[in-house]
């Protein structure tokens, strides 16, 4: 059992940037959504950057070392949580930072697969251990952190019922869904599917299992296909997702699919803060966090 954690923060929250703020949105709220990576934006009613809520459910899951990924000009992350590049104590949790760099002739990163072998090639003292990937707009509960870092499987994933997550039904039919064995190991993930590949997924109860990139994995298994995937061949980038599926398919049984049904709050644009804020004055009543 290995307490690591990789946390991808390294994207310019282009879809932020873009939406369009509803009347009602707190102007400070709409200057942090406009100016700063989404994991920082201050969204609850005691001025916490989103990310906080993540580190402490990890912390409280059993988290240690963690790694978060950030873009090559990004100091806010750096500023909040501690400036040197490895060793900052935050909270009962020691954080680094693996700077996802930006190819020559791109304006972006190439995606959370390069993101993700950049935070490998970082922290080689991981090598022969496991660690657990997720996003930083997304918070993942301390239960699902927990089960996968207790998993005794060498890889595994969060296969989320579609119907447990609290978004509105357009937005939930464009999630990648899981494609599993009956055992409930991986198959392989289908990302934008289409109706057919949906229901060939369904279960006989009617459950359709999406991806909400979280995982448990291997760092020597992952790791090879990390460094050879392909560019998305539309949108130019590297995915983690493909990755997996090219380890999958070279090693079945690999990666076990845990179920589960609980809604992931997500902060995709400036649409989802303020059901972000109910959530958060809800489940943590808005208190300080690190007590």
């Amino acid at each position: 059992m290995n307490g690591n954690l990789v946390i991808l923060a390294g994207g310019i929250s282009s879809r932020m940037k873009k939406s369009i703020p509803s009347e009602n949105l707190d102007h400070r709220l709409i200057a942090d959504a406009k100016s700063i990576t989404k994991s920082m934006i201050r969204v609850d009613n005691v001025h916490k950057p989103f990310l906080d809520y993540l580190l402490y459910n990890a912390r409280e899951a059993g988290y240690k070392d963690v790694v978060i990924v950030i873009g090559k000009n990004d100091n806010l992350i750096m500023e909040h949580y501690g400036k040197k590049k490895k060793g900052n104590h935050y909270n009962g949790i020691i954080i680094s930072y693996a700077i996802q760099k930006i190819p020559g002739g791109r304006t972006k990163p190439l995606g959370t697969a390069d993101a993700l072998l950049q935070a490998l090639q970082f922290r080689t003292d991981w090598e022969g251990k496991r660690f657990t990937v997720c996003n930083s707009d997304n918070l993942y509960s301390k239960h699902v952190l927990k089960l996968l870092l207790d998993s005794q499987y060498p890889n595994a994933m969060i296969d989320y019922d579609r119907f447990g997550l609290q978004f509105g039904q357009e937005r939930i039919e464009k999630f990648s869904v899981v494609k599993k064995d009956d055992e409930n190991f991986l198959i392989g993930i289908i990302e934008k599917p289409t109706s057919e590949e949906i229901d060939k997924v369904k279960r006989k109860d009617g459950r359709i299992g999406v991806s909400m990139n979280i995982f448990q994995l291997s760092y020597n298994m992952i790791l090879p296909y990390l460094k050879k995937i392909p560019m998305h061949p539309q949108r130019q980038e590297k995915e983690l997702p493909v990755a997996i599926d090219m380890m999958v398919r070279e090693h079945p049984k690999s990666l076990y699919a845990f179920p589960v049904s609980e809604h992931v709050p997500d902060l995709t644009s400036l649409d989802d803060i303020e059901g972000v804020r109910n959530y958060l004055d809800k489940e943590f009543k808005t208190r300080e966090l690190w007590d």
